[in-house]
């Protein structure tokens, strides 16, 4: 059998059982919100969405690091896997902090009786969503592969600066958002968590970072794909 043939099988077998244990997991997590974790004695079942916001933001900050750590061995190496990879994080990344934005606003309707409010956290989190919204459609208007990629690599590593800005915000500046462990003077008080819901918060991280790591996977083949039939046409027009 062919090594290159029989090491792609090997890659969609282990993709494969990823998937599995992604599904699994992530079952598991919701399992665990709506059957394990008991009611918060103020927010009632609302706070149920805390686990899924926090992760999906946590998912988020993360895909925008690991786009900046990309861009970064791009620019020393000039290998296009990681510019792809790069592009992969913050496609994952603007996805996530869309939907942590989408079930803040769920969540915040009922305890702050707005859907929206210019807090510092949610004011940081929609500036940085934007930032990469920007360089996807900035992104678009570049043709050639080179160029494109040196721009993106230099802009998620300048962009990546407004991920510790969006977690630091809730302890540097006074808000209402609350804080989970550890909230600074000045800030809204952090809301205890009973044990099954701190381990049940905490199995939501993993499992939604497990389900990071399989969706980058899957887009980043997907990208390699599309970057070799963009290399065939390139090279059909010369």
């Amino acid at each position: 059998m062919d090594g290159g043939l029989f090491s792609m099988m090997k890659l969609k077998k282990s993709l494969l059982i990823l998937d599995v244990i992604t599904i699994l997991l992530v079952a598991s997590a919701a399992g665990l919100v709506f059957f394990y974790a008991p009611l918060e004695a103020v927010m009632g079942y609302v706070q149920k969405v805390f686990y899924f916001h926090v992760s999906s933001a946590w998912v988020g900050m993360l895909s925008f690091i690991v786009a900046a750590v990309a861009g970064g061995v791009y620019l020393k190496n000039g290998q296009r896997k990681w510019d792809i990879t790069s592009y992969a994080a913050v496609e994952i990344g603007v996805l996530f902090a869309i939907i942590a934005i989408i079930t803040g606003s769920i969540w915040a309707r009922p305890i702050w009786n707005t859907w929206w409010t210019w807090d510092p956290r949610l004011t940081t989190t929609a500036i940085m969503t934007l930032v990469y919204v920007a360089y996807l459609m900035l992104r678009q208007g570049i043709d050639d592969p080179e160029k494109r990629a040196r721009f993106g690599a230099v802009y998620v590593i300048i962009g990546a600066l407004s991920v510790p800005l969006t977690f630091m915000s809730i302890r540097i500046f006074r808000t209402i958002h609350p804080v989970v462990i550890n909230a600074p003077n000045g800030t809204s008080a952090a809301f205890d968590m009973a044990p099954k819901m701190l381990l049940t918060f905490l199995f939501s991280l993993f499992a939604f970072s497990v389900l990071f790591v399989t969706l980058l996977w899957h887009r980043v083949e997907l990208g390699k794909a599309q970057d070799e039939l963009e290399q065939k046409k390139l090279l059909s027009n010369d």
